[in-house]
Formats: structure tokens, C-alpha cells, sequence
């Protein structure tokens, strides 16, 4: 055999290999009982197989409504209520369970004539022992004399942000007519992956429609109005060509054996795109009417109104009893009590009148008679408060002992104004005030900016103004300049609020960078022939949120002094021009506004100017959304284990150890 003895891959001598490949063969023959590796055996590493059912599967001219498939061992199903798709979809849910070794499924609706049934298994079956997938399994028969065969997929994703909708029905229509989607159920339907990718299977030759619905109450129709939906007025004739495909044979984790080119049925289409969206609810009704403070009641509706409650009090005086505080959408107030003898009492009898949809969706007027009360009571207040004082002066009264410096007359809380100032803002950057309560007083000549130059503070330019729609909030704004020092002040006293607390003194020191500190990113935006319409970019940040946004002008979205790091870029088509993303609605045949992302990040660095082209329609929009980004992951693959090719690599090499043969590390 000569000196060399070494077993090093595929450099072996000649006689070993030969003892290799020997005792490898006779291992695997010798390999009976398959029931796991309790003794250092082989492991039962194979799915589970079909070895028959009833009916057989492709069985045309079926009547029965049970169907049994058999298998060559002991089998479970998971998840079947989500995994499995019946289709045409079921009304009433069929029975699928699993015993022994078979699956049974028992359809519960009536049988439709001349119709292709397809029961998609997808991964939910696998070994009862060691849970080997069967891998996507379906069963198919027909009720009539031939199975239809075609198939079509794609994909659904929220039209707000691309993201995969997992589990959302999927489903086809031959009658091309709007109100089909509203009132009948869908002839063929599918179920999204995590990817939110469909397939719908057994389809007729014809012509078709395609949606998808959110089907929160199992009719299969778009009945309720929060239902997710995604709707297209394209049709396809599903069709079907010869093609192949490259299969990767894994020797191991990590190692490709071969790749093998495959033969396939190609179905098309394979890559309809929906966009998911739920259409605003107009419907109005109130969500809460509740005391949420001693001295604030909210009223909050499903829906806002341009005309705001009229609020009388029955058992105390309602004019000028409150600060009235709506959202801009209205459909949130806030009614802010004025005078504390009001705040103190426990009840407060109401008469509230408002405006709400009937059953027709028309706004007719409703009047209720209320009453509002505190979480907590005044008395138990004043017991919480008188703890808190006590404790308190305990604390001065040890501190008095002890010839520590301590107070007399117990403090007054100040207004807590919660200041969002930037201490380091990029040029034309904001920043914002937020008040608790409603002021009363608002002195902006207690408010100044200074800047430095040449070591000297002097007054600078500043707007300090409230924030559109909103009540307790306020701007700042100020002509940043690069590499200068500012300090923004507030003294005492310059807000007062309704109930007369007032705000301490305030001081904020704030630099800006060097220009240098700053990158720059200019997008050069295609693909879209839109006249008259608003492209809205967003830059965004590893959470998908926007950091900051800008509007194309002139093909251009230009970013300056921003802040080195990694950025992803959202685009919205703003066809009506508001400045914010709409949805769509159904009944109005008004789709979604656009949404279109950059698909890879952008590394934005010091002082670089960074430059990219970006056509918004060259990749498919279910390939757009950067995986960074995207909330939605795919679930793990189940796959199965191959552990017996490690264990007869293992038992390889203990043989040729017993043979005395060295075979290294």
C-alpha cells in the first residue's frame, strides 16, 4: 500500500478509497430501522411519501366530499388553518386533521359541478418522529370530466411602505364588473406568504381579474369597510410555456455539489404586483368621552367634523368654562376647565351635542346626557397631595437638625415646558416648544437667540411662532449659520398658562458644525411621466422612518448638510398635492397615491457630495424595498436535515481508524 497513509479529501490512496466507498455502501445497506439515532445509527432523514388516496389524486368526476391521503409513515399537520388553501374557497371551514398515517380532509360546502378543487397543503405536513417536511404538497380533483391546470402567482405588499403582507387572500374573478368584488365570493383564491408572495392554482383557460382582501368575516367578498383590499382593472389569460431552471444539489451546508438544469412548466403570469390598502373610514362615532384628568375632558370620534361638539353643563355654569383644544383632523377635542372650584368637583353633568352617521352614512345630529369624573377623587387627591407635603417638610425638618440649609414655605412647581431645541441644527432646521396646559400668556420679548462674533454675544434674528392646528405648540426658527455659537434663552415668566403656573427661566447652548462635518446627496429621479404632479422624496433611516424630506424640482431631490451615516430613500407620487401619503378607496375606484423605494442603501460620508440616478419604475416594485429596511421578515425554509451524510463521513473515518489507517485531524 506504500508508507503514505494519509486521508486528506479526495487525495487517498487507491485500496482505501476503495475501503471508504466499502464500508460506506455496507453501512447505508445495513440501515433497516429508521426511527431516529438513539445508538449512534443512521438518522430518518426522508419525508414522508404518498402512497395513495381516495380518491386518487387528479380524479376527475369526483362526488365525494372526504378526501384520504396515505402515507409511508407516521405524519402530522400544522397550522392547518392558516397553511391550508381550499379552492374554490370554502365558506364553511372543511375539517382537516391528521391520524396515524393518513390526512383527512372533509370539505363541509357543497360540491360546485364542472369545477377543479385544489386542497394547497403548502409545507403544513411532515413526519410524525423527526418532522421531515413533505415539502409544498397539493391535491387536486375535479367534480367534472377534466382538471385545470394553469396556474398564476405574484405578490401583495402594503401600498404605503412595499412591505410583504403575510396571509391576506388572494383571489380571481372571470366576471370583469366592479361590483362583483362586493358581491360575490372569489372563484379561485390563494393565501400570501411572509414574502407576500401568492400562487393560485387549478385556474380554467379565460380571462380574469385579481384582488386581494383582508377577509376579516370569511365571505370572500369586500364587505366590511376596514377590510385591507388591493384591486387592478388589468385582466390576463393565464397561459404556459416549456422552460428550465438551475437547481443547486448541496453536498453540505456549505458546499455545492452540482448544479443540474431542470425542466419546468412555466405559468404565467408570475409577477402580478397588488397594492394593499385600507380606504378611510368616513363613518362618524365616538370612540371616548371620558374625564382622562381632573381638568381635561376628551372626546374622541372614528371620524373628524368641521363642526366641534356644543357642550352645555346641567349642574354648573358651561359658558367660558373651557380652553377648547381640536387636532387638525378633529376628530380628537380637548376641553380644558377653566376655573379649579370646576376642576375640584368630583361630577360634572353634562349635555353633549354632536354629530354622527346613520346607517346611510349621512351626518344627523345626537345628543347625550353625560356625566364626567375623575380617575381619582378630590378627596383622594388632596390625601396624595398632604403626603407629599409631609413628606417633604420631614425632609426639611432633618435637614433644619442637621445645620443644613432648608426651605420654609413649600415650593411651587413651575410650568413644565418640554423644549426641543437641537444643540446642534443643520441649517433651516426647526425647533419646537411643547406646552402641558393652554397659556394664557406667551411674552415673546422674553424670548431671544444670541450669536457669537468675535467673542461678543449680539441679538440675532429669530421667528418663534405656534405650530399650524395646534394649540400648545410652538416654532423656532432661525438663520443658522455654519460654525457659529448661539445661545437661545427664555426668562421667567414668558409663559403663563390658564391656571396662572409659570415657566422658569431656560437657557440652551447650541453650535453648529463645520461644513466639513456635513455630506450631501443629490438624486437624479426618472421613470415616471407625470405632468402637473408632486414627487415627495424621503430620506430614510434604518427604521424606515423619514429623517427628512424634500420635493423633486426639475428632476432633481437635493439633501444638503446631512449627517454622515447610512440612508434608504422612499418616493411618493403626491397626485393631489397635500404634502402627505393618501390611500385609496374602492367605491371611488381611487387607487393608492404611488410609493416607490431606492433599492439599495446610500452611504452618505464627511464631506463627500454624493451623487445617484434613480429610474423609480426599472425594478419591479416587489424587489424595491431594501431588505435592511423591510419589517417583514420571510419565515425560516423548513428543509430537510441531512444528517446521515456528515454521520457516514464520520463512521468513514472511524472504520479506517480501526483498519490502523491514519487519516489525520
Amino acid at each position: 500500500m506504500g508508507k503514505d497513509r494519509r486521508f486528506n479529501g479526495l487525495r487517498i490512496l487507491p485500496m482505501v478509497a476503495l475501503a471508504v466507498v466499502t464500508v460506506l455502501c455496507s453501512l447505508f445497506t445495513l440501515s433497516c430501522a429508521r426511527m431516529g439515532n438513539p445508538d449512534g445509527g443512521w438518522y430518518d432523514d426522508d419525508p414522508p411519501v404518498v402512497v395513495g388516496s381516495s380518491p386518487v389524486d387528479r380524479a376527475t368526476n369526483v362526488k365525494a366530499k372526504k378526501v384520504t391521503i396515505y402515507f409511508n409513515e407516521f405524519v402530522k399537520i400544522e397550522d392547518a388553518t392558516n397553511k391550508v388553501i381550499v379552492s374554490p374557497p370554502q365558506l364553511e371551514m372543511p375539517e382537516i386533521k391528521s391520524g396515524g398515517k393518513k390526512v383527512i380532509v372533509e370539505l363541509k360546502d357543497t360540491l360546485k359541478e364542472n369545477t377543479t378543487y385544489t386542497i394547497d397543503f403548502s409545507d403544513a405536513i411532515s413526519d410524525f418522529t423527526e418532522g421531515n417536511p413533505l415539502g409544498n404538497y397539493t391535491f387536486t380533483f375535479s367534480t367534472g370530466e377534466q382538471i385545470d391546470t394553469f396556474e398564476v402567482s405574484g405578490y401583495v405588499l402594503d401600498a404605503s411602505n412595499l412591505e410583504p403582507i403575510k396571509g391576506i387572500s388572494v383571489g380571481l374573478y372571470d366576471d370583469h364588473a366592479d361590483s362583483a368584488f362586493k358581491t360575490k365570493p372569489m372563484m379561485r383564491v390563494s393565501r400570501t406568504d411572509s414574502r407576500g408572495r401568492f400562487v393560485v392554482k387549478g385556474v380554467a383557460p379565460g380571462t380574469y381579474r385579481v384582488y386581494a382582501l383582508q377577509d376579516t368575516d370569511g365571505d370572500f367578498m369586500f364587505t366590511q369597510k376596514g377590510e385591507m383590499v388591493a384591486f387592478t382593472h388589468d385582466t390576463f389569460v393565464p397561459s404556459s410555456k416549456p422552460d428550465t431552471r438551475v437547481d443547486t444539489v448541496w453536498r453540505d451546508s456549505l458546499h455545492i455539489d452540482a448544479l443540474l438544469t431542470v425542466p419546468y412548466t412555466h405559468f404565467l403570469p408570475d409577477d402580478i404586483t397588488l397594492l394593499a390598502f385600507t380606504q378611510v373610514l368616513t363613518d362618524r362615532y365616538v370612540k371616548q368621552m371620558e374625564r382622562i384628568e381632573p381638568n381635561k375632558i376628551a372626546m374622541c370620534f372614528s371620524y373628524g367634523d368641521s363642526l366641534l361638539p356644543a357642550v352645555r353643563g346641567l349642574n354648573f355654569d358651561s359658558d367660558s368654562a373651557f380652553v377648547v383644544e381640536a387636532n387638525e383632523k378633529r376628530d380628537t377635542i380637548y376641553y380644558w376647565l377653566r376655573d379649579t372650584t370646576l376642576i375640584n368637583r368630583d361630577t360634572l353633568e353634562m349635555e353633549v351635542q354632536y354629530r354622527m352617521t346613520d346607517t346611510t352614512g349621512v351626518l344627523i345630529n345626537n345628543i347625550d346626557t353625560l356625566e364626567f369624573r375623575p380617575k381619582l377623587s378630590y378627596e383622594k387627591r388632596m390625601k396624595e397631595k398632604k403626603k407629599e407635603i409631609d413628606k417633604w417638610l420631614k425632609t426639611q425638618e432633618k435637614r433644619k437638625k442637621n445645620n443644613q440649609p432648608y426651605d420654609s414655605i413649600y415650593p411651587v412647581k413651575p410650568l413644565e415646558v418640554k423644549y426641543n431645541i437641537p444643540s446642534s441644527p443643520r441649517p433651516g432646521e426647526r425647533g419646537f416648544i411643547e406646552m402641558p396646559t393652554p397659556l394664557t400668556v406667551c411674552d415673546t420679548s422674553k424670548i431671544h437667540l444670541y450669536s457669537m462674533i468675535d467673542s461678543v454675544w449680539y441679538q440675532s434674528p429669530m421667528v418663534f411662532r405656534p405650530v399650524k392646528n395646534s394649540l400648545r405648540q410652538y416654532e423656532v426658527l432661525a438663520d443658522w449659520r455654519i460654525n457659529t455659537e448661539y445661545s437661545f434663552e427664555v426668562d421667567s415668566a414668558a409663559f403663563i398658562d390658564i391656571y396662572g403656573i409659570v415657566a422658569d427661566k431656560f437657557k440652551q447652548g447650541i453650535k453648529l458644525k463645520e461644513k466639513d462635518e456635513f455630506s450631501s446627496l443629490q438624486l437624479t429621479v426618472s421613470g415616471l411621466q407625470v405632468v402637473d404632479t408632486t414627487i415627495i422624496v424621503q430620506l430614510l433611516n434604518k427604521s424606515d422612518d423619514p429623517e427628512r424630506e424634500v420635493r423633486v424640482r426639475n428632476s432633481k431631490a437635493q439633501f444638503d448638510y446631512l449627517t454622515p451615516g447610512t440612508y434608504f430613500v422612499r418616493a411618493i407620487v403626491d397626485t393631489n398635492g397635500n404634502g402627505v401619503w393618501d390611500t385609496g378607496n374602492y367605491d371611488d375606484d381611487l387607487q393608492p397615491e404611488a410609493v416607490y423605494y431606492y433599492s439599495n442603501s446610500i452611504e452618505c460620508k464627511a464631506k463627500w457630495d454624493v451623487s445617484q440616478s434613480w429610474n423609480l419604475t426599472a425594478t419591479e416594485r416587489f424587489r424595491q424595498k431594501p431588505g435592511e429596511i423591510t419589517k417583514q421578515k420571510p419565515d425560516k425554509e423548513k428543509k430537510l436535515k441531512n444528517r446521515n451524510v456528515e454521520r457516514a463521513k464520520q463512521l468513514g473515518i472511524e472504520y479506517l481508524k480501526k483498519q490502523g489507517i491514519n487519516v489525520g485531524k
